[in-house]
């Protein structure tokens, strides 16, 4: 039924993932996926990486690692932003075409009074991404 999951990770959030990770991992073993893990980063530095290139070799060291701990195919899919806080749904969107995802699975916060101003991440990814998404409440 699926054969690409497209995940996006925040590497400076790993710990808040757990559920997501495992939902991913679950139905990647079930219908035998291709999991891509993305992350938004910027071409700056961060707190994450100094550069892009540093930021490319976490996120492939954290796709294999949820490859081998899991025993699924994963791949890193790093995506550059001019500004990753306010173009992150811009580039997970594009990512879903990049990729050739037709689910993504992302973990997401749960709603407060916020999200009737702005949507969530997992919000505006679910209602205009054209694959089926996933949201992972934390």
């Amino acid at each position: 039924m699926f054969n690409k999951i497209m995940t996006p990770v925040d590497l400076a959030h790993e710990g808040d993932l757990a559920k997501a990770l495992q939902c991913t991992a679950d139905l990647a073993k079930h219908y035998d996926a291709e999991v891509h893990f993305v992350g938004v980063t910027t071409g700056t530095p961060s707190a994450t990486a100094h550069n892009p290139q540093e930021y490319k070799g976490k996120l492939a060291e954290f796709a294999k690692a949820q490859a081998d701990k899991h025993g699924i195919r994963a791949t890193a899919d790093p995506v550059i932003a001019h500004d990753p806080t306010t173009d992150v749904d811009d580039a997970l969107l594009r990512a879903i075409d990049d990729t050739g995802a037709d689910l993504v699975v992302m973990q997401s916060h749960m709603p407060n009074i916020l999200d009737y101003i702005w949507p969530s991440n997992g919000g505006k990814i679910a209602e205009h991404a054209k694959c089926s998404v996933l949201v992972v409440r934390g």
